[in-house]
């Protein structure tokens, strides 16, 4: 695989190392280059201006006020050796100063040429500056006003830079090698750091692979830090699948087990019309009455599906003023020949974090319950406490005794057999809310009669 494949994360992080090691080993490189040669040329100057002192220090004035040196009190060979790379010179000062007054032998006869910015007394120059056969020199000059002296003097020392230069290409040799191992150091750790560091990727690869198959169904073993919460995220997701699977099978056999009663009474009293098992005038209404039981269980499956698909989605939310205000107008239609007074006391901000749907149907069954009990009166109210949204429905009829309220919500069960349904409603609100994580309470109310509370997420 190309390493310019940038789409390959193994690439990327391959390429980021190895350009920032290779920048940086050749900043490097270049910083440690030219300390090596600044440390260098201090030394050499360093170096010249002690060889300076020494000719200053032997210097002296003659009888007619001229300089005079004896050059045999100098303590290095190389100030009589002609073109030794060692020189020193003495001119008069000044722009028009006659140059060569005194010279080393190491000059053979030659001028040091510098430019003629003579500096004061005690002051010192540094030039970099070729003599007659473009040898690269290191002048050193001071000027100086010697007693008894015609005029003042300028005192020059110079050197040969080349050894200098020599110095610095001998290390940049040496520094380049030792970059050169340490940049191939740096790629092949960078390369064992990357493998190392993606191999758990590749691990978790080879899980999904497994997991693909049907070879497991969690994904297995540990993972470093940074992948681990993943990990555990795709197992969290398998694992609220197969309940959702598991739920879905356990909801389809339970329909199937529901409807299995009506279809076969509806079955045996079509075949038996004529016989005993049912007049033939009582068939309509037999049928009527399967359809409507059969219907009951459908959406009785129909919410829990939803509410079990509402839990699993989230970021739902249904306003429960509109809700209400819908089944109350429903609620004075059905019962409006009990001229009841069906008032709603409920925020515009409150909201149900889950389907409308199934806020219809615990709601729409507490409404009802409450209308078929109630004397003269049912109130819908709301409050929010945190998260939790308390949905109360009271009514002034009869009210059920606190030793009836656990069978009050089982299901099938009615506790009054003169009005009419399946003894399903309380059961089916009870469910949903279950699935919402929320509860239902049943207990006295302030009229009189029952109070059905809903406590369900808020949104």
């Amino acid at each position: 695989m190309s390493l310019l494949n940038l789409r390959s994360l193994r690439n990327r992080l391959l390429f980021v190392t190895l350009l920032t090691a290779g920048l940086t080993v050749v900043a490097s490189g270049l910083a440690l280059s030219a300390l090596f040669r600044d440390h260098v040329r201090q030394q050499f100057v360093e170096r010249l201006t002690a060889d300076l002192d020494q000719v200053l220090a032997r210097l002296e004035v003659d009888s007619q006020g001229q300089p005079t040196l004896d050059a045999a009190r100098l303590s290095d060979p190389r100030w009589t050796r002609p073109h030794s790379g060692l020189y020193w010179q003495v001119d008069a000062a000044g722009p028009d100063g006659k140059p060569g007054l005194l010279r080393s032998r190491s000059l053979w006869d030659e001028d040091l040429v510098a430019p003629r910015d003579t500096p004061s007394p005690g002051e010192l120059h540094v030039h970099d500056v070729l003599n007659h056969r473009q040898e690269p020199l290191l002048v050193i000059e001071q000027g100086l006003h010697a007693d008894g002296a015609v005029s003042p003097w300028r005192v020059m020392v110079a050197a040969s830079t080349q050894p200098l230069e020599q110095a610095a290409e001998r290390f940049d040799n040496v520094l380049i090698g030792a970059l050169l191992v340490l940049m191939l150091l740096l790629c092949a750790g960078a390369l064992l750091q990357v493998t190392l560091g993606l191999a758990p990727l590749g691990r978790l690869r080879a899980a999904l692979s497994a997991l693909r198959d049907g070879r497991t169904q969690r994904l297995e073993g540990r993972y470093p830090t940074e992948v681990q919460p993943l990990a555990d995220d795709l197992n969290s997701v398998l694992d609220r699948q197969a309940a959702t699977l598991d739920r879905a099978r356990t909801q389809a056999g339970n329909l199937a087990h529901a409807l299995k009663t009506p279809l076969t009474i509806l079955g045996q009293g079509a075949a038996n019309a004529s016989g005993s098992f049912v007049a033939r005038d009582e068939l309509p209404a037999l049928v009527l009455d399967q359809v409507q039981v059969a219907r009951r269980h459908i959406d009785w499956h129909l919410a829990r599906a939803r509410a079990a698909a509402a839990q699993d989605a989230g970021g739902l939310k249904t306003p429960l003023q509109p809700v209400a205000d819908g089944l109350v107008r429903v609620m004075q239609k059905v019962y409006a020949n009990r001229r009841l007074s069906i008032r709603v006391d409920v925020d515009a901000r409150l909201a149900f974090a889950g389907e409308s749907q199934d806020l219809q149907e615990m709601l729409g069954n507490l409404l009802d319950n409450a209308c078929k009990a109630a004397r003269t009166q049912v109130l819908v109210s709301a409050m929010q406490t945190g998260p939790i949204l308390r949905v109360t429905v009271d009514d002034d009829g009869q009210g059920i005794a606190p030793d009836q309220i656990a069978k009050a919500l089982q299901r099938g069960r009615r506790l009054d057999e003169t009005t009419p349904g399946s003894g399903l409603g309380l059961a089916i609100v009870q469910e949903l809310a279950t699935m919402y994580e929320g509860t239902v309470e049943l207990g006295v109310s302030p009229l009189g009669g029952l109070l059905a509370r809903l406590n369900l997420p808020a949104g």
